[in-house]
Parts: C-alpha cells; sequence; structure tokens
C-alpha cells in the first residue's frame, strides 16, 4: 500500500506540522519552579526533571518566540518571558557574565555541573535573546548588546577573524581547540540579532564569519568545512578521531553543517546592499555546499542522510540524525526559492517523504532524534537535552517564508 503524504510545498501542511510539534512541548515542558524540562521519552515523559542544559534553555526560548510570533497566542509569549528569566536567573553568573552549560534544578535552587564557558552557549544565548525582543520582549534589547559585546571581549580573535571556543569558569584560560560549529551558530544568532536590532555591525560579523569559514578555512580541508582546529587555525584532522558520535564535537565532515552553511548563505544574501563583500559569491558557494553534502551523503539504499564522511569520502557515521534531514529541508526549499532550479524541489520532496515515514512521530507529534542507518530507532528517548526541535520547527518557519518571499 502506498503512503500518502501531504503536500510539502502547502503552506498549510507546513503550519500543521509546527502546531503538531508544539503540542508535544507545551505545556508539559514548563517547569513552573523555573524554565523547561530538558528530557522527553517519545510518549512525553518526562524522564529527567532536574538536569538543565544552556542549550535547551535557550533554544526552548526560540522555540517559544518563533510560535508566538507566527500563531499569536500570548501564552507562548508568557513561555519566551519565563525562559529569558530562567537564563537571567540561573544560568547567567553575575559575577563574571558567564553562563553555565549544565546545571541541576531542584526546589528551585541550581546546581552547577559544569561553570565552564562555552562560545556555542553564548551564540544560543544571543539568538534567544534575538527571537525574545522579536517576541516583543523589550528588556532583551540590551541583553543581545551585552552578550555580543561579552562574545566580542571573551572569544574573538582579530587576526583570525573567527571566535574561539571555549574557556574556563573565570574566564582565566582559554582552550586551545577552535571550531567551526561555534562560528556557525554565532553566524546564525547574528543575522537574528541584526533582524532584531537592525544594527549593521552584527550583519557584518556575521559575514566576516561566514567568508572565513566556508571560505579561507574550507580551503584548508580540501573546499569543504572541517569541524576541528588547532589554536592557530590549522586543520586538526585526528580530533575527536575515536569519538565520532560526540554530540557537539563529532569527527568528520558534517552533511548537516554543509547544508546548514548553504541555508545561512542564502539569508545573508538577502542584506546583499548591506554586507562589505561583493554578495555575488553567496549563491554559488551554497550551491556548492549542498551539491556536495547530497553527494557524499545520501543514502541511496534506505533514505535520508548519513551523518558523517571521512577525508576519504567514506560514510565514517552512517546513522541518521533528525537535526540533518531537517537542515537539508531547508537549504533544498531556499535553493529551490532562489534559482527556480527543479532539481532542488525534487529533492526537497524527497527528503521530506523520507523525514514523513521515518522521523516524524505520528501519534505523539515531534520528530525521533536519531536512527540506525536502516531507519531503526536506538531508544525511546525522543528528546533529550540540546534537541526540543529547534531544528525541525526552525526548519518548517524557513521554508515557509522561502515560498512566501520567492513564490
Amino acid at each position: 500500500m502506498t503512503q500518502a503524504f501531504p503536500d510539502f510545498f502547502a503552506r498549510s501542511t507546513l503550519h500543521n506540522h509546527v502546531a503538531q510539534t508544539m503540542s508535544f512541548y507545551y505545556p508539559r515542558s514548563i517547569d513552573p519552579s523555573g524554565g523547561f524540562y530538558h528530557f522527553f521519552k517519545d510518549d512525553g515523559t518526562v524522564y529527567d526533571a532536574a538536569t538543565r542544559h544552556l542549550v535547551s534553555s535557550t533554544r526552548f526560548v526560540f522555540v517559544y518566540g518563533m510560535a508566538y510570533r507566527h500563531f499569536q497566542r500570548p501564552e507562548y509569549l508568557q513561555q519566551v518571558r519565563h525562559g529569558v528569566d530562567f537564563l537571567r536567573n540561573v544560568h547567567r553568573n553575575p559575577e563574571t557574565g558567564g553562563y553555565t552549560w549544565l546545571l541541576k534544578w531542584q526546589d528551585r535552587k541550581a546546581e552547577v555541573l559544569d561553570a565552564e564557558n562555552h562560545c556555542y552557549g553564548l551564540a544560543f544565548v544571543l539568538l534567544a535573546y534575538s527571537h525574545a525582543l522579536m517576541a516583543g520582549v523589550e528588556e532583551a534589547r540590551g541583553y543581545i548588546e551585552e552578550t555580543f559585546a561579552l562574545m566580542e571581549r571573551r572569544f574573538w580573535e582579530p587576526e583570525h577573524g573567527l571566535y574561539a571556543d571555549q574557556a574556563s569558569a573565570d574566564w582565566s584560560e582559554v582552550s586551545s581547540y577552535r571550531g567551526q560549529n561555534a562560528n556557525m551558530h554565532a553566524c546564525e544568532a547574528l543575522l537574528a540579532a541584526y533582524q532584531a536590532t537592525g544594527q549593521v555591525h552584527l550583519l557584518r560579523r556575521a559575514e566576516l564569519l561566514a567568508w572565513n569559514i566556508t571560505q579561507r578555512q574550507a580551503e584548508r580541508a580540501n573546499g569543504m568545512i572541517w569541524e576541528h582546529y588547532k589554536s592557530d587555525w590549522s586543520v586538526d584532522w585526528e580530533f575527536n578521531l575515536h569519538d565520532k558520535a560526540n554530540l557537539f564535537r563529532p569527527w568528520g565532515y558534517q552533511p548537516g553543517h554543509l547544508t546548514e552553511w548553504s541555508k545561512l548563505l542564502l539569508q545573508l544574501e538577502e542584506h546583499g546592499a548591506h554586507l562589505q563583500r561583493d554578495p555575488s559569491w553567496l549563491l554559488p558557494a551554497a550551491q556548492k555546499l549542498f551539491a556536495i553534502a547530497l553527494d557524499k551523503a545520501w543514502d541511496h539504499q534506505h533514505g535520508g542522510i548519513h551523518y558523517g564522511f571521512a577525508p576519504d569520502g567514506s560514510i565514517c557515521d552512517a546513522d541518521k540524525y533528525f537535526w540533518v534531514q531537517a537542515e537539508t529541508l531547508a537549504a533544498a526549499a531556499q535553493l529551490a526559492a532562489r534559482t527556480g532550479d527543479p532539481l532542488y524541489k525534487t529533492v526537497y520532496e524527497k527528503l521530506w517523504k523520507y523525514s514523513w515515514t521515518y522521523f516524524v512521530d505520528h501519534e505523539y507529534g515531534a520528530w525521533y532524534r536519531i536512527l540506525t542507518a536502516d531507519n531503526r530507532k536506538y531508544s525511546d528517548e525522543k528528546s533529550p537535552a540540546g534537541k526540543v526541535d529547534y531544528h525541525t520547527m526552525g526548519a518548517c518557519y524557513d521554508i515557509m517564508r522561502a515560498w512566501s518571499k520567492h513564490g
């Protein structure tokens, strides 16, 4: 029996899918004592009520902020404020200005588990405040300025035009590790901050990050974006070689990051009149990265996109991750809308059918996080810390915007 699919080009399909995903998280994600729960089973059961990760805390602000702007439900705006309060009063250290990476929250008290400062985390703090401001939380305007200033003071390396990655809790020591992932999400956050404030210097900082990662650093790594670097931004081919599934720093080329950069480059191009460089490089670069990801990592046997591939082109992690499919959907839609090339629409529809069949939970809502190469679930943990379906709902918003902007 052939499965019936909705029209993935229809705004109503995307709108309804976001609504169904939100119904998984609202209201069960809300902890009345502060912040949100971060760990959910397939059926929505919370299986760890205390552990709080900065990435989930910030992404929930994005999720509720975008949902409020799209659906105009006042209860979503209330949760934006609820999330911002937790960032300001629990995650943020008023003495150092930094944000706790990992903590336990019980009886309205926080126990710090990991106080290290991560640029990746600050990028999501900036993203959260930017979306809070766009949702109407006016005090977030000052938080945007504060966070950007902190990133510049503590992580910016002007000689390289990129951000360092990690520092000790008191900022006294900066790790020698350098990574593209923090800079990619900083680019995303700076685009949002520009959208929220209209401050052109934020857009141009995003542009500089994009150029330095997707052009200069890519030239050092076979024309593709490698994840890991040494303190001088030379390629570190060995970092996490034996930890290929590391949540934030996996080894190998990441096709999901190639397509995520493709999406970001197209979003930068929309603001071409305000960029410092001639924006003509952005579309070809976006197309190249997208083509590499599909060429290297599409699974012709089981469908979908593998997680990682090695420098020799072989698949080094064959698993399927929800966010890789989602970011590629967003990039495909933006490329299709921007170029009119039917190839991108074909990829878009094919990948949606795959994701609809294997990743979307049509019973309880939201997406499964990770599948085997042949599309089997590993566990019933649908949404552990870090997920919150920020990628999947964010992709739907990006797709709706792409179709409405370009027709």
